[in-house]
């Protein structure tokens, strides 16, 4: 599959070694990489159907990203949480920003290659060039589980233009070092409550 509108592809690393003046053991890395691609319903008006773009695009950017951040990580295995994000410039309607993440042709991609069982967290905003994107992350697994509870954060200096979309999966490798705020369940029970789906799914 083939992707015409796509510019460039960004990748992102960061490993945490020390934090709260104490070593993180191991170091905290989380990973990202972001296409950016010409809007392909930009100087149209407005577009009622986004649904031929989203099936074209949807799939080809899902395995684009996810592959590149497989192989960043090592492997989908070391992937502990993940995310994705979709960030459009100011020409662009916000639902454009969506249309090409919240779809199952984009996110099952991702989901079904790291052995996922929660939802992938997400944000869709806009901005112009060099606006933070924002990918937070969750367990794959777990959606309660607190430590994993972390965003990635970076910027592209040229990207979005005005008529283009930063679309953008995210992974960490491990939880936030030193963590200890304990996961959603104990508050459930503190307060009384039962659980009925500890993984979120």
């Amino acid at each position: 599959m083939s992707l015409p509108e796509l510019r460039k592809i960004v990748t992102y690393d960061e490993e945490t070694v020390t934090d709260g003046g104490r070593a993180c053991t191991p170091p905290l890395r989380m990973i990202a990489v972001a296409a950016v691609v010409t809007n392909p319903w930009a100087g149209r008006g407005f577009v009622a159907d986004l649904s031929p773009d989203i099936r074209r695009m949807g799939p080809a950017l899902g395995k684009l990203l996810t592959d590149r951040l497989i192989r960043l990580a090592g492997g989908g295995d070391k992937i502990e949480a993940y995310g994705k994000a979709a960030l459009g410039g100011t020409g662009c309607e916000l639902e454009h920003c969506s249309a090409l993440i919240h779809t199952l042709r984009f996110g099952n991609v991702f989901r079904e290659a790291v052995g996922a069982r929660t939802y992938l967290g997400f944000t869709n905003t806009r901005g112009p060039a060099n606006t933070q994107v924002q990918v937070p992350l969750m367990d794959k697994h777990d959606a309660g589980r607190r430590s994993h509870y972390l965003t990635v954060q970076f910027s592209i200096p040229d990207a979005p233009g005005h008529d283009e979309l930063v679309i953008a999966l995210g992974a960490s490798l491990g939880g936030r070092p030193h963590h200890r705020i304990g996961d959603r369940y104990q508050d459930i029970r503190e307060m009384g409550g039962e659980i009925d789906n500890p993984a979120g799914v």
